[in-house]
């Protein structure tokens, strides 16, 4: 993570209003104002969050001790603002009360980085962060009729509770993401709790909630995976991309403006920085608010809305239309005879106009193969600006360009192709099979999750008419999931080349991979013949759900199986559960009928 900011940590601005840089436009004053307030509102939230992302192991007892720590710690310096540990840090605050938790260090396996100081502490927490969240017992589930008298009993308990869980779980959503969750969750249990049928209106209401953090957490992820691992410029292209794509008439001066204050945010918010995150945030909504006019015509009505609702409506709200006079092509980057001249006189900044001119004028494509055509063309002027005669042979960029693109299509044509031919559990099956096969090394749940994944990005775009740009896009922060975000998802050397070489060319890369040869099966065991006697009570979903671990589990053992092989070996498994649930006795069934089972596989 070298890449981040070592210095600049924001200081705990609801601690120290001196340490701000004030702003000179009123509308600015006021932002700061606001989000100030909300800061403080909100720092039982913010410590909880905090704390339950760097330390997942934590209990919420060990949790509710830290935040009464911090409101201490906040109402000493805002008596005596002079004291010398009000000048501390705000991330270095946090770490140093969750180091001097008498033998919480130890408990929680986390005392090597409080033996550190300054960035790497922070580094070393960061790193502490599980992003498989297997060790932690399932999420607990309240009867409806308790949940509701616990929220009417307890509001702040209630909630602190939902953030502590939630948060471990997500250990690299944004601060502001949670925040935003809670905030709905908590509408939708007012509302819940005045129904009749409790149940059932949790079950409605909620899932949109649970579906925007997976998206919106998911995103993140990616981003702040990039930023990590390939640095700022990739994690600037990107946003080029973004920015580009739904504000199609925003200036190129004015983008690059902006772009300087969307990457200070991501250092605290990819970081765990949850104070200079929802600051950062603040900023960037203040910038765009203040240029609406030259924009987007999408976002007057975000920008009259409160921090943080501002925010949320900004980056949801529609594209912006496409200026009628832009034309579908920008010739100077492809008969212009100073193309290498300028390219020379700014790299940077030449390749970052080529990215913001061909983005917003490409909408149907993902921001992925934006960037692959962005990388073919830097290759391209490599090769050309060394020839004698460049501008003959950059004439044929465009070429280049339809050709990587319709590489990436056909790639996208084949997926959906599979959707359409396919019943959805042969399709995750096909799924579970390859992923198994490159990446056997991952766990079981985590290979069922991508899985599972891959297909609701193929059911959410195969039949949209942007299907190309939606599939692209989705099935990249799959990938992302895979290749993870901190450093230490080392699967095997192939997947780590595709994670590792290119952000832009990891899909294609990875599309290319065969069955890991490296990989050695581990021994049979009990699980392919293990039938647990609950299996007969279970529901579908949970049903399929057995069936994807039983293929996984299969795969990484007999990976040498063709699909078609494995595919009957999990027809062979589905007969064995309706058979033997429809028998006088099951278990006596399965006791019978689970070792011929494994015996068959084991000898395919």
């Amino acid at each position: 993570m070298k890449q981040l900011k070592r210095t600049g940590f924001i200081v705990f601005l609801f601690f120290l209003t001196e340490s701000l840089t004030l702003p000179t436009k009123p509308q600015d004053i006021d932002d700061v104002s606001i989000t100030q307030k909300f800061i403080e509102e909100n720092l039982g939230f913010i410590t909880i969050i905090a704390f339950a992302q760097y330390i997942q192991e934590a209990s919420f007892e060990e949790v509710e001790m830290l935040v009464k720590a911090m409101r201490d710690y906040k109402d000493k310096c805002l008596a005596d603002v002079t004291l010398p540990m009000c000048s501390e840090l705000a991330n270095d605050v946090l770490m140093e009360k969750i180091c001097t938790v008498e033998g919480l260090s130890q408990k929680r396996n986390f005392s090597h980085c409080c033996s550190k100081v300054g960035f790497e502490r922070r580094l070393c927490f960061f790193h502490n962060k599980k992003p498989d969240i297997g060790f932690l017992s399932p999420l607990p589930t309240l009867d409806p009729e308790e949940k509701c008298q616990i929220y009417k009993n307890n509001r702040e308990s209630f909630l602190n509770n939902y953030i502590y869980e939630v948060s471990r779980r997500n250990p690299f959503a944004f601060a502001p993401t949670l925040l935003t969750v809670a905030a709905r969750f908590e509408e939708v249990t007012k509302t819940c709790c005045e129904e009749q049928d409790k149940a059932n209106c949790f079950r409605t209401k909620a899932e949109p909630v649970i579906h925007y953090l997976k998206a919106v957490s998911s995103y993140q992820k990616n981003v702040c995976g990039a930023l990590v691992q390939f640095g700022l410029q990739v994690l600037n292209s990107i946003n080029i991309v973004i920015l580009s794509q739904k504000f199609p008439r925003i200036e190129f001066k004015e983008l690059i403006s902006l772009l300087e204050d969307i990457s200070s945010k991501y250092d605290g918010c990819c970081e765990g920085d949850a104070v200079q995150c929802i600051r950062g945030r603040s900023k960037v909504m203040s910038h765009i608010c203040s240029k609406q006019d030259s924009i987007s015509s999408k976002i007057k009505e975000c920008c009259e809305k409160k921090i943080p609702e501002r925010s949320e409506c900004i980056i949801y709200s529609n594209k912006d239309d496409r200026p009628k006079d832009l034309s579908l092509r920008e010739a100077k980057f492809t008969e212009s005879k100073r193309v290498c001249e300028e390219r020379d006189a700014d790299h940077a900044i030449f390749f970052a106009n080529f990215l913001y001119e061909y983005s917003r004028r490409h909408r149907e494509l993902s921001a992925p193969e934006l960037l692959r055509i962005a990388g073919v063309y830097e290759d391209l002027l490599k090769e050309c600006c060394n020839t004698e005669t460049p501008s003959e042979c950059y004439s044929y960029a465009e070429y280049k360009f339809n050709e990587t693109t319709e590489k990436s299509l056909k790639i996208v044509q084949r997926e959906c192709e599979h959707f359409q031919n396919l019943g959805k559990n042969d399709l995750i099956s096909h799924y579970l099979i390859k992923l198994t096969k490159i990446a056997p090394q991952l766990s079981t749940d985590g290979l069922t999750f991508l899985g599972k994944e891959m297909v609701a990005a193929l059911t959410t775009c195969c039949t949209l008419s942007e299907e190309f740009a939606c599939v692209d896009n989705l099935m990249d922060l799959v990938l992302g999931e895979l290749c993870g975000i901190n450093g230490n998802q080392n699967i095997n050397p192939a997947v780590d080349r595709c994670c590792k070489t290119s952000f832009a060319f990891r899909r294609p890369c990875f599309d290319g991979l065969e069955a890991d040869k490296t990989y050695v099966p581990p021994p049979a065991s009990e699980d392919l013949s293990t039938f647990p006697t609950d299996l007969c009570e279970t529901h579908n979903e949970e049903l399929q759900r057995k069936k994807n671990r039983f293929l996984v589990n299969l795969v990484k053992r007999k990976p040498g199986l063709r699909e078609e092989e494995l595919q009957s070996l999990l027809t062979d498994f589905t007969d064995v559960v309706e058979r033997c649930c429809k028998a006088e006795g099951p278990e006596a069934c399965f006791n019978e009928e689970g070792p011929k089972l494994a015996a068959k596989s084991q000898a395919a």
